[in-house]
This record gives C-alpha cells, sequence and structure tokens, in this order.
C-alpha cells in the first residue's frame, strides 16, 4: 500500500539496534522494489548497521539481509 501522507516513523529515523513493522510504503519505485524481494508490509524490520558517513543501512527483513540507502529507507513507514 502506498500513501501520500506519513503517520508514523520512517525507517530512516531508526538507530542501529531497532525493529519494528513496515507499516507503509510512500513511494511506488521503492515499493514495488521491496515487495519482489518479499519484504511487504507487516514484515519484521531490524536496523542491523549503518554506514560511516550514514548514507546507506544494512536491515534485516524477516529471514533476509538488504542494505539500502537512506532515501530509499525514507521511503518506508514503520509501525
Amino acid at each position: 500500500m502506498v500513501a501520500t501522507s506519513v503517520q508514523g516513523k520512517r525507517l530512516a529515523d531508526y538507530k542501529p539496534g531497532r525493529t519494528g513493522e513496515i507499516s507503509y510504503f510512500l513511494n511506488d519505485y521503492i515499493a514495488g522494489k521491496l515487495m519482489s524481494m518479499g519484504v511487504l508490509p507487516g514484515s519484521r524490520i531490524e536496523l542491523v548497521r549503518q554506514s560511516p558517513l550514514g548514507d546507506s543501512i544494512y536491515i534485516k527483513a524477516d529471514n533476509q539481509f538488504l542494505a539500502l540507502r537512506k532515501a530509499e529507507a525514507a521511503c518506508i513507514v514503520m509501525k
């Protein structure tokens, strides 16, 4: 589900070690890419670590690990 207003915290604002559940996506393109990999609304996400410069993050989504750009993570709204 893609929404136009944000009600929740974005994944890009999370700190390493924090977990949550995806509520919805803000960008159709990013949503399509993530959902094709099995990362759906309702998936459990754990922020594993951030890059030293903070431009990318490493997450665990259900049972897979993914690297996302900060701009991509800002399109994911968490519950």
